[in-house]
């Protein structure tokens, strides 16, 4: 059986560590650089870094906040925000970063993903979907829909139809963003996210509410997830990772250890 994974989310706005809840209320919280180096030591099993507001802006990402976060981790790093072209995905890899996060640019030029894994391979292209529940339609029969530009763009676009799509094009992993739950604490969009692990083969990270260690667990067993992003419970000092590493363990999960 292959580990369950536990990874931070650094969501960054203008050089700073920031967070949200349901993508609004933004406030700054700290350093990325120092968290990030922090969370290694820790124990964490993967970083991934997310520049907020690139996209909306329309401008490139912050390099030089990613070259930093990279000099002191020795983990997998993802990194995600205004990437646009191979070109842009060749400069973040070249910063440091072991993946790249694309988004709103994938949305809006699929194409993008299938560059990025003949240029880079798979298993260094990770799509990131933030997803928002609606009511059902024709054009969104699941009930979850894509949003971009950091949810504020609804596309019409059905959320598992465009798992699979991603898939086909070349994303070597998903990260499964829900808007509803996400900064909340209050639990992983389970549904969701068994929904999309069973529409694909390949691995799905859980993104959007993780509050507890229970809450984890409960979205890499009955959500089908092969890792867990987690936030605000981590920023906020609430759990640390060996305290989730534990408890995870504990129930009997395959967990890498610190």
């Amino acid at each position: 059986m292959l580990s369950k994974r536990i990874i931070s989310c650094l969501d960054v706005r203008d050089g700073k560590l920031a967070k949200s809840v349901r993508f609004v209320d933004t406030k700054d919280i700290g350093d990325p650089v120092s968290q990030a180096q922090k969370y290694y030591e820790a124990g964490l099993d993967e970083l991934v870094f997310y520049d907020i507001t690139a996209s909306s802006d329309r401008r490139d990402i912050m390099i030089e906040v990613v070259s930093q976060v990279a000099a002191q981790i020795f983990i997998p790093f993802s990194v995600g925000g205004g990437l646009r072209t191979v070109e842009d995905c060749s400069r973040v890899l070249l910063a440091g970063a072991e993946k790249v996060n694309v988004n709103s640019a994938a949305v809006q030029r699929p194409e993008l993903i299938a560059e990025a894994a003949r240029a880079f391979g798979a298993q260094a292209v990770v799509l990131s979907m933030d997803v928002l529940r609606v009511s059902p339609s024709p054009k969104i029969p699941s009930g979850y829909e894509i949003v971009i530009q950091g949810g504020r763009a609804p596309m019409g676009l059905d959320a598992i139809e465009w798992a699979r799509r991603g898939e086909d094009l070349g994303a070597g992993e998903l990260v499964v963003n829900s808007i509803d739950a996400d900064g909340t604490k209050e639990g992983y969009e389970i549904n969701l996210t068994r929904r999309i692990a069973e529409a694909v083969t390949i691995p799905v990270i859980a993104s959007g509410g993780g509050g507890t260690p229970e809450h984890l667990y409960e979205v890499l067993t009955d959500g089908k997830a092969d890792a867990a992003l987690v936030a605000s419970m981590l920023h906020y000092g609430e759990y640390t990772v060996s305290e989730i590493k534990a408890y995870l363990t504990g129930r009997g999960l395959e967990i890498r250890p610190v």
